[in-house]
């Protein structure tokens, strides 16, 4: 006789941490403290929902998500908010029975006795969250015949429009600007039916991430102004592209119809920009249909370096100009620049173009002026995803909020959790987050103030080096200490890269082997080759680089034939802007991210690595003979150069230092005409703020005019008084054609005007 044993089911063990519940009679382990409708879309069981966002704080506003739940096997007595109920242990949840259905369409009811019926007109009609779940949860007829109430709109800038009578008060607008932006710029006015979401004081959104509220925002009480009306979403054609103004490399959307690109939304990916967008990537696209945009190549008919001498040619003729140009300059006669956001692939290209041509003088740091050690951009030591689980974070010579809005948003973040954070700046520069120590000093004393700076209890610490300093005359010194200081402190050295794809670049050998940027102006060159570089705006030094182009013959792949670049071309190649091409960008974190062609090319204009596989052929160069994008990634691999050193820059002359930082909406040529972002509070215009003593000291008051001069270029600029700005500095924005000139020497400032001695007021 046999025996049989039957083991009995054992019942699955809880992880610690976790709690079991049952939603819709599926058994789930959910974190102890986690909310309902994190275990259900964790389960992928839908809820619906308007004011609940997992980036955002839980308000449990609209109700949408309420659902029927029990405790012990006895239910609760009304249906609870899924966003803000906590799981507990034995829980079940229903969010399909009467119960729950019958609270989600009365919620819904209720949500659509305001709302205005205008889908057809919105121009957030097809991508509506309201119009989406009114479809399952509506009535088809409504019962109320009250009069809907209307709400008067606001002005809320050049970037977003407002429809606020399609407002449901879900708040989330209101979250994102307090939260992740951190400017408190919205808010609830007035109670009751009487509740409406506003500003607080009728002035434009300043956040330099206002953008994000349209993503946000479940109705099109928020809407794109620039994109409005253009459009239906269902003409739109997604291409996945990268922001392409700053080294973090923001993943995006380009939204085009009929390959104009309309607009940019925000693509997901948490370790690089989350599910949030800069304005500057979101609206710049504007800037690609500019009216000098370069659409036919151009070839100079006479040699006196007027602008409009110029004629248009087949591109036949003009590589056939360009390379007959290239061959009588050769070697050390010829200087290679590039934009230092230009593609690995471009980037490939251009560097075995000057190999083909026998000159070393190759660079992409066109901004900076102190390059005496040698350096190139280098990947951040601690990743930005990272970055905020740091205990201290210093940051030096950066106006972070404008440089990297995204980084400077995580750092926000990572203020709440705990994490201090120091400046040493030259100017008090606007940060959103508490900063826990901050030393202000003139440029010339950033190195050492890094090196006095002493940090105590922290066990992971970040170091982040930004524009200010790495572009300044005294970059090799703050980035000796910023290296010193990292070692003594185990800290991670976060060298923020001068562009957007710097360090591909630098990966891609597209460096000097003989002169660097500088030295190519200090002793100018016979030819030079421009590429993708605005020549009026986009030099450390405009004054020298202008001299030296204007004397030289000049080749120059361009992306807009503006005035300053036909004062110096000879030839002039149109080539396509990021959205318009396929490409690779290497962002700050080392990550090589591809960009695929969202918008068309612009009249006879051409993909840059096009252009130069033309040229390559043209001069009969090796590396240029493949056919296609796939042949030149296929050869295209990380090339070793040993950087040649320059002389170290001096900040000659007397006067006050002069602290440079990026305009955040000048930062390149597309973004200079992007007109919206022109019209921001936050493009401020060319100006130089003085600290009260400087200005008294040069009989200047707040908004008076005064002469900048630092002996070789000069500008007239309105003065700004203002303590932030370190004693002995005077504080301008680049990208201004005012500014330009000024570089980063030491400057006088004098008074175009004599201030009256008892008034204090300019005459």
């Amino acid at each position: 006789m046999s025996t049989e044993t039957v083991n009995a089911p054992t019942a699955p063990v809880v992880p610690e941490g976790h709690v079991a519940i049952e939603i819709d009679g599926q058994s789930l382990f959910a974190p102890k403290g986690s909310m309902i409708i994190h275990a259900a879309d964790k389960a992928g069981i839908p809820i619906p929902r308007f004011c609940y966002h997992e980036k955002l704080p839980i308000a449990a506003n609209c109700r949408m998500c309420l659902v029927d739940a029990e405790m012990g096997g006895r239910p609760m007595p009304k249906p609870q908010p899924a966003c803000a109920t906590p799981v507990a242990d034995g829980m079940k949840v229903f969010t399909r029975n009467e119960k729950a259905l019958k609270a989600q369409r009365n919620v819904m009811e209720f949500l659509l006795i305001n709302h205005p019926l205008d889908c057809p007109i919105c121009d957030q009609g097809g991508e509506c969250e309201l119009q989406d779940l009114s479809l399952g949860y509506g009535r088809s007829v409504s019962r109320f015949s009250e009069r809907k109430r209307t709400v008067a709109d606001e002005d809320m800038g050049p970037l977003v429009a407002t429809e606020m009578t399609r407002c449901i008060q879900c708040t989330r607008c209101v979250r994102f600007t307090a939260d992740i932006a951190g400017t408190y710029e919205l808010g609830g006015m007035q109670r009751g039916e009487n509740l409406q979401i506003g500003t607080y004081d009728g002035k434009p959104l300043t956040t330099e991430l206002s953008g994000n509220v349209i993503d946000v925002c479940p109705v099109g009480a928020l809407t794109n102004k620039v994109f409005r009306f253009r459009a239906r979403p269902w003409e739109l054609i997604a291409k996945e592209s990268l922001g392409y103004h700053d080294a973090l490399g923001s993943n995006l959307f380009l939204h085009a119809r009929r390959g104009d690109v309309m607009r940019s939304v925000p693509r997901d990916n948490e370790a690089v920009n989350e599910c949030w967008l800069s304005d500057r990537d979101r609206y710049s696209h504007q800037g690609l249909y500019a009216e000098d945009r370069a659409t036919k190549p151009l070839i100079r008919v006479d040699g006196n370096g007027a602008d409009d001498c110029f004629r248009e040619a087949s591109w036949e003729e003009a590589l056939t100009r360009a390379a007959e140009i290239l061959r009588a300059h050769r070697g050390d006669a010829l200087g290679v620049l590039v934009h230092p956001a230009t593609s690995n692939e471009e980037g490939a290209l251009l560097a075995r173009l000057a190999d083909a041509l026998g000159t070393g003088n190759l660079d992409h740091r066109i901004a900076q002026h102190d390059l005496s050690d040698g350096a190139v951009a280098a990947q951040f030591a601690m990743p930005v995803a990272e970055i905020g689980t740091a205990d201290a974070v210093v940051i030096v010579g950066s106006n972070l909020r404008h440089e990297l809005p995204l980084l400077h948003q995580r750092l926000l973040q990572a203020s709440k959790r705990g994490t201090k954070i120091h400046v040493i700046n030259p100017v008090d520069f606007d940060f959103a987050f508490p900063v826990a120590s901050k030393t202000i000093v003139p440029p010339s004393q950033l190195a050492s103030a890094l090196a006095g700076f002493k940090l105590d209890n922290a066990a992971t610490v970040a170091v982040i080096l930004g524009a200010v300093a790495e572009n300044g005359v005294h970059a090799a010194a703050v980035r000796k200490a910023a290296s010193d200081f990292a070692a003594a402190n185990a800290a991670a050295l976060c060298r923020i890269p001068q562009g957007a794809n710097a360090l591909g670049l630098a990966r891609m050998g597209v460096l000097p082997t003989a002169r660097d940027t500088q030295s190519m102006f200090a002793d100018a060159r016979a030819a030079y080759v421009l590429y993708g570089i605005e020549p009026g705006l986009d030099f450390s030094d405009q004054a020298r680089a202008l001299k030296a182009l204007g004397a030289a013959k000049v080749v120059a792949f361009s992306h807009f034939a503006c005035r300053s670049t036909r004062a110096v071309a000879d030839v002039i190649l149109p080539i396509g802007a990021l959205p318009e091409i396929d490409a690779t960008l290497t962002n700050l974190d080392g990550r090589d991210q591809r960009a695929v062609a969202g918008g068309k090319l612009p009249g006879d204009a051409r993909p840059g690595w096009r252009v130069l596989r033309a040229l390559g052929g043209e001069l009969g160069a090796g590396g240029f003979d493949f056919t296609d994008l796939v042949g030149l990634r296929a050869g295209v691999s990380t090339r070793a150069v040993s950087v040649a050193t320059a002389s170290a820059s001096v900040a000659a002359g007397e006067g006050l230092e002069l602290a440079v930082s990026q305009a955040i909406y000048r930062v390149d040529g597309v973004t200079r005409r992007a007109s919206a972002l022109q019209s921001h509070p936050l493009n401020a215009g060319a100006r130089v703020v003085l600290h009260p003593a400087d200005a008294a000291a040069a009989s200047l008051v707040d908004g008076a005019m005064a002469k900048v001069d630092n002996g070789v270029g000069a500008a007239t600029l309105q003065v700004v008084v203002d303590d932030r700005v370190a004693q002995g500095a005077a504080w301008i924005e680049s990208g201004y054609g005012a500014t330009a000139a000024l570089g980063s020497s030491r400057v006088r400032v004098i008074a175009v005007a004599p201030v009256d001695p008892s008034t204090g007021v300019a005459a």
